[in-house]
């Protein structure tokens, strides 16, 4: 079986180079791999399935002339919960819920639910994963949720300025629990803090993956074997 993991594009521009890179990446990768696992925050934001911003128009086709030759699994993050069943519908993705299990034994999740040190992001993630507050949001108009959702991204970027870089990493407690006595390497994102790590009090490797920007990460699984991957953007899927 062979795998690649991704995760924290914040895509936000089609004539961007973080989505020049994604496109050659899935393109030639789409080619080698069994199976592509993009785990959150794929989009800078996502305000619903009826949004027709060119990231939102770009994306779409993408995703859908790659689900044609190779499947592809879309977890939630923080940025793209929105996310729902008309987008994977459109683009022939697959939604996976947040933690996802893989052959017993490897364990993928977004990872924001693990930093349980930051009290305050744990109670907003509450309200904005709710069905109350998604149902209310969805029902306004797409001009209104243009409007909301960038002034809630302001509005987190401000709040994270003024917290301890220690709160927001994910906490060691929560992730020897989620992962239990079964997993031997468990995937995540959301940090921006990439590396392989192994778990506290387990025999599992714990893989972050980073975010998109100078370069690109992911993570490939060649059967047993999992390497974490940097490259350039302009240079690694030239064709």
């Amino acid at each position: 079986m062979q795998r690649i993991f991704l995760s924290d594009l914040h895509l936000d521009d089609p004539k961007g180079s973080v989505f020049g890179g994604f496109a050659a990446c899935l393109k030639t990768e789409s080619k080698r791999v069994d199976e592509i696992y993009i785990l959150g925050d794929l989009v800078e934001m996502w305000i619903g399935d009826d949004d027709d911003s060119p990231i939102a128009i770009a994306l779409s086709k993408l995703l859908q002339a790659t689900a044609k030759h190779c499947p592809i699994f879309l977890m939630h993050g923080n940025r793209d919960f929105l996310f729902a069943s008309e987008f994977a519908s459109k683009t022939g993705v697959t939604l996976i819920n947040d933690p996802s299990t893989l052959d017993d034994s490897i364990l993928l999740s977004h990872g924001d639910a693990l930093c349980t040190d930051d009290n305050e992001y744990q109670e907003m993630r509450k309200i904005l994963r709710g069905e109350a507050w998604q149902s209310e949001t969805l029902s306004k108009s797409l001009a209104e949720r243009q409007v909301f959702g960038k002034g809630l991204r302001a509005a987190s970027i401000a709040n994270n300025a003024n917290k301890a870089s220690a709160i927001m990493d994910v906490n060691s407690t929560a992730v020897t629990a989620l992962v239990g006595k079964h997993i031997k390497t468990f995937i995540h994102g959301h940090t921006h803090r990439p590396g392989v790590h192994q778990v506290e009090q387990r025999v599992s490797d714990r893989i972050v993956l980073g975010d998109w920007g100078p370069c690109g990460w992911l993570c490939r699984q060649i059967d047993d074997n999992f390497t974490l991957e940097c490259f350039n953007l302009a240079h690694r899927y030239e064709t």
